[in-house]
């Protein structure tokens, strides 16, 4: 059995090679930043994962790729994503988020249209939301050039799988996190200078606001989900989300909590920081796959913060660049 993992070097990535891998595939692991070859090939010594360079803007590259390897299975997570930066460079973020989805599939479909494909989508392609919590029929009004990006990839998924028959699948996730994820987003900022503000090494920590509301998840359980519906007997959309609303507030008193700090003493709001078009209560509702596929979020975002913040603390105590 063999699997294609895009964007191997991300969170996601990592994840689902490590999950694949466990599970008797061997994985080949694209990268777009060749400098991370080497580090990301040495995270999976000894395991059945190589992991490549690879230009996800050169024409019929991915074509080569899934014609030399013939693999069983395709995840992507190959997309240009920088947590508050919705908008930054949204020409490349359309080229990435959705012209390589449309290469993809036009490989399948001429490759082998029996490939297990899922794509990893996004909550940001509901947008601006009238109900909570958001299903598989919720209407999709994305703000930010990401979703819009993200929303186009997913209805070619649908395209495809009913007008070519391809086994392919679009997971719409929302938030999901981990020791990996980067101190860009949000979870991870706040852990970070949680720590450093209680070791002395900051006196402060800034953010665009408090009141944006998530639903939290952890990225190892959810790349189980993606896998579920990647094997699955027939292909379709799912809902990859805990259910759980958890405000950026809530995630600062955990945090800072851990460390007996109160955060608002710390704490200074940047306006710049914000989305110019911020989404408030994005939370999903999973359960159709909990029904069809047997998947539930087991880990809460409690848990995940603790761990970043105890990481944190390890690391910076030590003064270290430890890889989680």
């Amino acid at each position: 059995m063999k699997a294609i993992v895009t964007g191997i070097s991300g969170q996601d990535g990592h994840f689902a090679a490590k999950l694949l891998a466990s599970k008797g595939y061997s994985v080949i692991g694209l990268t777009s930043d060749e400098a991370k070859v080497a580090s990301a090939s040495a995270e999976f010594e000894g395991e059945p994962v190589e992991v490549r360079p690879f230009d996800y803007e050169q024409p019929g590259a991915i074509t080569a790729v899934i014609e030399g390897e013939r693999p069983n299975l395709i995840f992507n997570f190959a997309a240009k994503s920088t947590g508050a930066g919705m908008f930054d460079e949204p020409l490349q973020m359309a080229r990435l988020n959705a012209g390589f989805v449309l290469d993809i599939l036009e490989a399948i479909q001429e490759v082998d249209p029996q490939i297990g494909f899922c794509q990893a989508s996004s909550a940001e392609m509901y947008g601006d939301v009238n109900t909570c919590p958001q299903d598989e029929r919720t209407p999709f009004r994305p703000k930010s050039p990401y979703g819009a990006a993200k929303l186009y990839a997913h209805n070619l998924i649908g395209i495809y799988r009913a007008t070519s028959r391809l086994r392919c699948s679009s997971a719409i996730l929302y938030n999901h996190e981990s020791l990996r994820r980067p101190t860009t987003f949000v979870t991870r900022k706040i852990a970070t200078a949680a720590a450093a503000i209680k070791l002395g090494l900051a006196d402060h920590f800034t953010l665009g606001g408090i009141d944006a509301r998530r639903d939290w998840g952890y990225a190892p359980e959810y790349v189980e989900a993606i896998f579920r519906m990647a094997t699955a007997e027939k292909p379709r959309d799912y809902v990859v989300a805990t259910g759980r609303l958890t405000s950026v507030e809530k995630v600062c008193e955990i945090c800072f909590g851990y460390v007996d700090l109160e955060f608002r003493d710390y704490l200074e709001f940047d306006q710049s920081l914000k989305r110019p078009l911020e989404t408030t209560n994005v939370c999903g509702d999973p359960s159709a796959i909990r029904r069809d596929l047997g998947w539930k979020a087991q880990v809460g975002i409690e848990q995940i913060l603790v761990e970043m913040v105890e990481f944190e603390l390890r690391k910076l105590g030590a003064g270290s660049d430890a890889t989680p």
